[in-house]
């Protein structure tokens, strides 16, 4: 093998590896926690059940839109002032709402459907 064919293999066997950990590190970016426990205020926590709207809704951004997919995002921007502290609740009722009303099957539409002391 040449000089040449030889840091051409090297770069192309450098650019497999940097696309595959690309591949594999958003896969798991992606996953999340199948059930996740937000802080709901005093009407008691919300057991979020995660992988159920992932596999249901398909599109993370419908949620994620509002803050990032790290754990404590949620927290630690209404700390900010930069989120609402009902916001997410209310693009969840909103949701959940719009599917009750067209017939399909959703997950709850009142305070203690979701909020669980």
């Amino acid at each position: 093998m040449k000089n040449e064919e030889k840091v051409m293999y090297k770069k192309a066997v450098i650019v497999g590896i940097f696309i595959l950990s690309l591949t594999f590190t958003g896969a798991a970016f992606g996953a999340g926690s199948a059930n996740i426990v937000l802080k709901g205020g005093h009407f008691g926590d919300i057991h979020f059940p995660h992988k159920l709207h992932q596999d249901t809704l398909k599109n993370c951004k419908l949620c994620h839109k509002m803050f990032p997919m790290k754990k404590g995002a949620i927290e630690d921007l209404i700390a900010k002032k930069t989120l609402k502290k009902k916001e997410v609740m209310k693009n969840c009722e909103k949701c959940h709402r719009a599917d009750k009303a067209k017939g399909v099957k959703t997950g709850p539409t009142s305070c203690r459907g979701c909020h669980k002391k």
